[in-house]
């Protein structure tokens, strides 16, 4: 199975509610998606969103590092050459961590179809049904605590708060859920960069102090403020996690070393992809540091990686934040990965599984 081509389409899909952080506002999942052909005829799907707060990437610079310095180097490769292929996609370019994201995507996707067996289960096995929380946006408080509520009804046990705009009104709004849900889902708080040192651990006490007991505080300061991530890792009871603060393997190897941070989020949008992500877990796990799997305003192509990977990875992917296809209108992709609300379920279709992509807007590159 060798491959011939790298092709390109847009994909759309409207939100349910619009997805609101201290970062940005979005309404749209609006992704590129990468098809890898080949010369048997199989074809495998990767996808990626623009994150240019975050990753830095953006639709134009996703299709340009593909088709520009990735695709040069695959065409021709054979399939069963995965860590060559891997190797080559990682070396092409320098950061750009979305776009190699799609095309590893696709490529695991392909290999797992060479093989006629689930991605999961070339991964190392597991039990291919987990569960996720959902994400719960910035918004006026009460607003907030029916989305919580709306969630709880909908079979949700874990909700992911999204603070960090206002460090008065963020305490209230946790304690206002908190109040409201009572104890019927685990609270998540994800401030999102939006909060400095000082601020995260007075907001922690707080809420420590009146008894609104949390399971994490996720990424409370600017990413590159390791120093400051580790000042609330030493002050705070909640456990701390690390989201943007880390991105590949030598990160977190770093981040565990100076002890900054509790748990590691990983995001194959962050990772460049499936190879990296597994390295962070294996990494992780040699330390006894538990990690989340996470992911961006992404659909069930990428987000399905992402399942795979968790499934395979379970004994130290303990957490996991994969609602960003429940948090559509609609699924666009036949086959795959069932996101039923908060149960996520891997079907027996040989990589990762994908029969279509509905309503995919080729793109000419």
């Amino acid at each position: 199975m060798k491959i011939t081509d790298i092709r390109f389409g847009m994909l759309r899909v409207p939100l349910k509610t619009p997805f609101k952080t201290a970062l940005r506002t979005i309404e749209t999942v609006e992704d590129v998606v990468v098809m890898i052909h080949t010369d048997s005829g199989h074809i495998g799907y990767g996808e990626a969103p623009a994150t240019a707060v975050i990753t830095g990437d953006t639709h134009g610079s996703i299709i340009e590092a593909i088709g520009g310095y990735i695709r040069p180097r695959l065409i021709g490769q054979d399939i069963a050459n995965l860590n060559r292929l891997t190797h080559l996609v990682q070396t092409a370019m320098e950061r750009n961590t979305s776009a190699k994201a799609a095309v590893e995507i696709a490529l695991y996707d392909l290999w797992g179809q060479l093989y006629g067996a689930p991605l999961y289960q070339l991964l190392g096995g597991g039990d291919p049904v987990i569960t996720t929380d959902i994400t719960i946006s910035v918004d006026y408080i009460d607003k907030m605590v029916a989305d919580s509520l709306s969630a709880i009804e909908r079979g949700f046990e874990t909700l992911k708060i999204k603070v960090g705009k206002d460090i008065g009104l963020d305490i209230e709004r946790v304690k206002a859920i908190h109040a409201a849900v009572e104890g019927r889902a685990l609270l998540r708080l994800d401030a999102n960069q939006g909060w400095s040192a000082k601020q995260a651990v007075h907001a922690m006490h707080k809420l420590e102090d009146a008894g609104v007991a949390l399971e994490l505080l996720e990424q409370p300061v600017k990413a590159a403020d390791i120093e400051g991530l580790k000042y609330v890792t030493e002050r705070v009871h909640t456990p701390v996690m690390a989201d943007e603060s880390v991105f590949g393997p030598t990160q977190v190897i770093d981040l565990i070393k100076q002890r900054a941070a509790d748990i590691i989020n990983i995001k194959l949008m962050k990772t460049g992809g499936i190879s990296n992500a597994i390295r962070i877990a294996d990494i992780a796990a040699l330390y006894g540091v538990d990690c989340m799997i996470g992911c961006m305003i992404e659909s069930s192509i990428s987000v399905a990686a992402a399942v795979h990977v968790a499934v395979a990875k379970a004994e130290t992917i303990t957490k996991v934040d994969l609602d960003g296809p429940s948090l559509g209108r609609f699924n666009p992709v036949d086959g795959g990965v069932s996101f039923n609300e908060s149960e996520i379920t891997i079907g027996q279709g040989a990589g990762l599984g994908i029969r279509e992509v509905r309503g995919l807007e080729l793109l000419e590159t």
